[in-house]
């Protein structure tokens, strides 16, 4: 066994980054549970990378759990399903993770129903043709369970110049405390592999890897059991460091191969999936399902009963809190893990599709935080040491603080910087770079919007 171990071992890593405590010991061990139905359920119509869902219901319609309740806004969005049998009661505005409102569907859940899933058909994968896969993605509505939310039909359809050859399956999870990855590997290993099949055949790649980090290495013996015995799928575990599971270090660490800057796997000939997608897709895609629940990690030194919980989309952080057990405030809340989450804005946002875990803090944590301030930049280096893009941070930060945002992208590469937070992690200064990296982007953006329309 040490043997087989020792083989899977994959010497590959990229250069920098950082080895924050892990803290994924309070839920790596427990198996996944479900959690109840919440009495309404909150849609948001936006809830993924791209053009928001189109309504196709009215409110005091019912729906069964499972049915289409909004279609796709063109190719780069995706369809809403039902995740409860119920009644459409009303479409408002509510709150979301990160602050504005946005159109949703409120969704009363019938709490005598059974809840089984009332709109699916069985249909052949292997007669269907590599656009037909494509399109029946999109119909699911999946897109990357991560947290980007990126369409993963999207993903599917590269550029024509480029060929994908090879598919890597993201299982790395190098997010602090969360554990959703590592159990869906142990608990849906046969779902991965269909799924990672699926994505071979839609990309008509040739070889598949799955990668994921030495702390689990008893994922990747459940994986290596599954495995065809064609040799088109393998699985690898790469040294654990954060952020390994970021798409360029994950290239990096299994090809050896440099995505070029603003470009995208396909470039290298690869197509870079999560493992919860993968999972997800190999399951709905074969009975024609939509994506209505999700594995979420909630944890935290704030909730009492952690772990991994199947969590039907739209249940709101209120409802969670009241079945695990919490007593705080909003203000203690992230969604996501505490490198890339965000704070949450109202106990009334929901778990979407994109919503890999909930941080459940403290107070007192939160209060040791906000007494740390920041100081003056020494010129260490050491966010340079960190940054995984071989980026200048520290140079970043002082352009920032003088609103020199066209500087920071034409001469620094913001553009390149993916929020990772790992100079923020190791600044002696307490600098909050990646905060003022996030303010610059965005104001960024907003010119080019501008200069767009004032071009039309």
């Amino acid at each position: 066994m040490f043997h087989l171990i020792s083989n899977l071992l994959h010497k590959g890593t990229f250069s920098h980054g950082i080895h924050p405590d892990e803290n994924k010991h309070f839920t790596e061990n427990i198996p996944i549970r479900r959690l109840p139905f919440a009495p309404e359920l909150v849609l948001p119509l936006s809830q993924h990378f791209g053009a928001p869902s189109d309504l196709i219901v009215h409110p005091g319609q019912e729906v069964v759990r499972g049915e289409p309740i909004a279609k796709a806004k063109g190719f780069m969005s995706v369809p809403l399903h039902a995740p409860a049998t119920g009644r459409i009661k009303r479409v408002e505005l509510m709150p979301t993770a990160k602050g504005p409102k946005t159109p949703s569907i409120i969704l009363e859940v019938y709490p005598g129903d059974s809840q089984e899933v009332g709109y699916y058909y069985e249909r052949d994968i292997d007669e269907m043709s590599q656009q037909e896969i494509i399109q029946a993605v999109q119909d699911t509505g999946l897109v990357g369970l991560g947290g980007a939310a990126f369409p993963t039909h999207v993903k599917l359809s590269p550029p024509k110049e480029h060929t994908v050859h090879t598919v890597l399956i993201n299982g790395c999870e190098c997010e602090p405390f969360l554990t959703t990855d590592h159990r869906v590997m142990l608990e849906r290993t046969e779902d991965l592999i269909t799924g990672t099949k699926i994505l071979m055949k839609a990309l008509g790649a040739e070889k598949a890897i799955i990668g994921t980090e030495k702390n689990k290495m008893n994922a990747v013996e459940a994986i290596q059991k599954h495995l065809p015995e064609d040799g088109s799928i393998e699985v690898r575990a790469v040294q654990t460091k954060y952020p390994q599971g970021a798409e360029k270090m994950l290239v990096k660490a299994l090809m050896g191969l440099e995505i070029p800057s603003g470009g995208f796997p396909s470039a290298v000939g690869c197509g870079v999936f999560n493992v919860a997608s993968t999972a997800e897709l190999g399951e709905l895609l074969p009975k024609s399902q939509g994506v209505i629940e999700r594995v979420v990690t909630i944890t935290g030194p704030g909730i009492e009963k952690r772990g991994n919980y199947m969590v039907p989309i739209g249940t709101p952080i209120r409802f969670i809190l009241d079945q695990l057990g919490f007593s705080g405030s909003a203000n203690c809340l992230i969604m996501g893990g505490p490198m890339m989450g965000s704070s949450v804005s109202s106990l009334d946002v929901p778990i979407t599709k994109g919503s890999g875990g909930l941080l459940v803090l403290t107070e007192s944590i939160l209060e040791g935080q906000h007494d740390q301030k920041s100081y003056p930049c020494i010129s260490c280096a050491q966010c340079l040491d960190a940054c995984p893009m071989h980026l200048n941070p520290s140079q970043l930060g002082k352009l920032a603080n003088k609103h020199r945002y066209d500087e920071m992208q034409s001469d620094f590469h913001l553009m390149d910087c993916f929020e990772c937070g790992c100079c923020s992690y190791v600044c002696p200064s307490g600098i909050p770079l990646v905060q003022y990296f996030r303010v610059a982007k965005s104001s960024l953006r907003e010119k080019a919007a501008r200069e767009r329309a004032n071009a039309s």
